[in-house]
């Protein structure tokens, strides 16, 4: 396998009926794009020694699920070994954002200081659990959790790893 880094957008948790769809959870902020027939996925699995790419023939959304259908591949037996499975991107196909959106791959490891200076530690970990994203940051103070909004973060400096964030009061 190449020296290629590629990045979750869905796990493959079931099938979908017997033509060969499968439900999938997914995992990342651009469904739309990701999962149009014609986009190219790779398929990770303990039984492949290699990432297997994938062609989306279609998709379609159903009670919480993304269902897609790959090319070539058209009998639940064909994919049912797959159950367990993750859908991935390769790097070089990671969508633009915009100036002040971050994948997750991009903060875990920065450095995190507050505006004094005061070192608190490294982005270990980015929870989602709906309003707005919370960056779990680990260091000298422990465990810390700082809401990814403009009153906490001052400055974001993806190419020297540096987070500026100001301590909200009640955050330690």
């Amino acid at each position: 396998m190449s020296d290629k880094q590629y990045f979750r957008v869905g796990k493959l948790v079931n099938t979908q009926g017997l033509r060969g769809e499968v439900r999938v959870i997914a995992t990342t902020d651009f469904p739309e794009e990701r999962f149009q027939p014609g986009s190219q996925l790779y398929l990770f699995h303990p039984t492949l020694q290699e990432p297997l790419r994938l062609t989306v023939a279609s998709w379609r959304r159903h009670k919480g699920f993304e269902l897609l259908k790959f090319e070539g591949y058209d009998s639940i037996n064909d994919v049912e070994k797959w159950k367990g499975g993750e859908l991935k991107v390769a790097e070089d196909e990671l969508l633009e954002l915009a100036d002040d959106e971050y994948y997750i791959h991009q903060l875990i490891g920065c450095e995190v200081v507050t505006e004094e200076g005061e070192q608190l530690g490294r982005i270990v970990d980015v929870l989602q659990p709906g309003a707005n994203d919370v960056w779990v940051v680990r260091g000298p103070r422990g465990e810390i959790y700082l809401p990814f909004i403009d009153d906490c973060i001052k400055q974001v400096d993806i190419e020297q790893k540096r987070v500026v964030c100001h301590l909200l009061e009640g955050l330690l």
